[in-house]
């Protein structure tokens, strides 16, 4: 059986926009597409209905191409437990309140047993220092929280094994 992996927004629109002339941004970009590629038959793919949500935001036609993309991708099922876990997330500081849509992310995949949360909001989501209290309160909640990695951790394994 395939292990799940959670595309949080942020892979969807890396995928999708043009490349950026932003060394990091465009970096980030090409290590999604490689990951697309390469990878991600590995998993089965899915999402909440926050990614599309805010997949369909923005300009017209590039959130057309944002969610062509995801069709095909499992929908997880909403949940109050997804609300719920979100505003525990965000009450005992894991996330600040600004980031309720990225609490919102990582409150499904936890709900939902899904293994890794793809992502490259480093920010908030993907964070070193905020790692360790996400991963607290979900587990506090009664919850295994996803791991939480960007296209380059999972890419990476895949890399060093076929060389």
């Amino acid at each position: 059986m395939k292990k799940r992996v959670y595309l949080e927004t942020s892979i969807v629109s890396y995928l999708t926009s043009r490349p950026s002339r932003d060394l990091v941004t465009a970096a980030n970009q090409q290590i999604s597409h490689e990951w697309w590629e390469r990878r991600h038959l590995d998993f089965e793919l899915v999402a909440s209905s926050y990614v599309w949500v805010e997949a369909a935001a923005g300009d017209p036609q590039a959130a057309r191409e944002r969610l062509a993309l995801l069709e095909g991708i499992v929908q997880l099922p909403w949940s109050p437990q997804v609300e719920a876990l979100a505003e525990v997330l965000c009450a005992q500081g894991a996330l600040p309140l600004k980031a309720r849509i990225d609490a919102l992310h990582v409150a499904a995949a936890a709900v939902a047993a899904v293994e890794y949360l793809l992502t490259w909001n480093c920010t908030h989501i993907a964070n070193a220092e905020t790692l360790p209290r996400i991963e607290a309160v979900c587990r506090e909640q009664g919850f295994e929280p996803p791991r939480i990695s960007t296209p380059l951790e999972l890419l990476g394994i895949h890399r060093h094994l076929k060389e």
